[in-house]
């Protein structure tokens, strides 16, 4: 350091609103977020989630008048979950080009134009009637069949006008699968968000309620990531890397900001950190009981989630921060 105490006063940076905010390290804005909405096939109003607190599963109506309402805020963009009335084994209607999905996407599309980014998130674990995230075999998902339906839902996706698409199955080889279709059906050009690092997670719950795709025997262990594991998780993303992926998601994000680092570091990538719905859920609760100031602890997730690495967050929390950054 070359000085010590008293001669080196680290608290002088720290003696005033506007210094510190000016040798900030780390920033957050608006731009900074990514919000997950959900879209319901069948509903005539919104329903919201009893699970997750001010969200809600939206008809395309309130769906666009919610993504207006966050493009507003300068929110970067949302990531949109489809949740279909009929379901079969294969979950087909996740590649049907009037499907819910779809039509959520082109809604999108037509209000924002370029304004904010529609991301689809892409799985078939709420299209599925088994609520796996892939075609069985037995008990089992098939992976080499999954992967090629990931490849039709991504075309039909990106047909409809998703700007990036997001394959979350955590399949090997999806990534390759998924490039191979959008560039031999002409859409070279659409960018993949791959979900390299998915963990089996306790965190998801609340989101089960909401997307309506918990499986409905066993569990995802033999297919997303074991917690324990750090230098797996680095091995996937460089894979997808390899494979052709445009930018990276490790999900969830608190209990993993070791893993946001490490991908980051390994990768270089652009990459976004899934902050989830159990994640999210369990602030408020706290914030309710008033254990916790929820603006405060809220803005302070999300900036060490940034701090950690991630160049944008996914969060449940991003109209309300939006709102408290502005």
């Amino acid at each position: 350091m070359g000085m010590s105490f008293p001669a080196t006063r680290l608290r002088r940076l720290r003696s005033s609103e506007a210094l510190r905010r000016a040798f900030a390290e780390t920033s957050l804005d608006p731009g900074d977020l990514i919000a997950p909405l959900f879209l319901k096939e069948g509903i005539r109003e919104p329903v919201p989630i009893a699970s997750m607190p001010r969200q809600y599963q939206h008809t395309i109506e309130s769906l666009v008048k919610e993504a207006r309402s966050l493009a507003s805020k300068g929110v970067a963009g949302m990531m949109l979950f489809g949740i279909p009335e009929h379901k079969d084994p294969e979950g087909t209607e996740a590649w049907n080009a009037g499907g819910i999905t779809q039509r959520g996407i082109r809604a999108l599309k037509d209000e924002l134009g370029d304004e904010a980014l529609v991301i689809a998130d892409l799985c078939l674990c709420e299209y599925t009637d088994h609520g796996h995230c892939g075609i069985l075999k037995g008990d089992t998902v098939d992976n080499d069949p999954t992967i090629e339906a990931y490849g039709q839902v991504a075309v039909s996706q990106a047909e409809a006008g998703a700007d990036l698409v997001a394959p979350s199955g955590m399949m090997d080889g999806q990534v390759r699968a998924i490039r191979s279709a959008l560039d031999s059906s002409g859409k070279e050009m659409t960018p993949i968000l791959a979900y390299s690092t998915k963990f089996a997670s306790a965190f998801y719950g609340p989101f089960r309620d909401a997307a309506e795709g918990a499986p409905r025997f066993g569990d995802r262990r033999s297919y997303q990531e074991d917690p324990a594991n750090l230098e797996e998780a680095v091995r996937e993303a460089l894979l997808d890397v390899e494979e052709g992926a445009d930018a990276l998601v490790v999900k969830p994000a608190t209990s993993y900001l070791d893993v946001v680092r490490a991908v980051k570091e390994a990768t270089g990538y652009p990459l976004v950190a899934y902050n989830v719905s159990g994640e999210y859920s369990m602030l408020l609760a706290a914030a309710e009981k008033g254990y916790l100031d929820e603006r405060a602890a809220t803005l302070e997730v999300l900036t060490s989630i940034r701090r950690a690495g991630a160049d944008l967050v996914l969060t449940y929390h991003a109209s309300k921060a939006a709102e408290w950054l502005a």
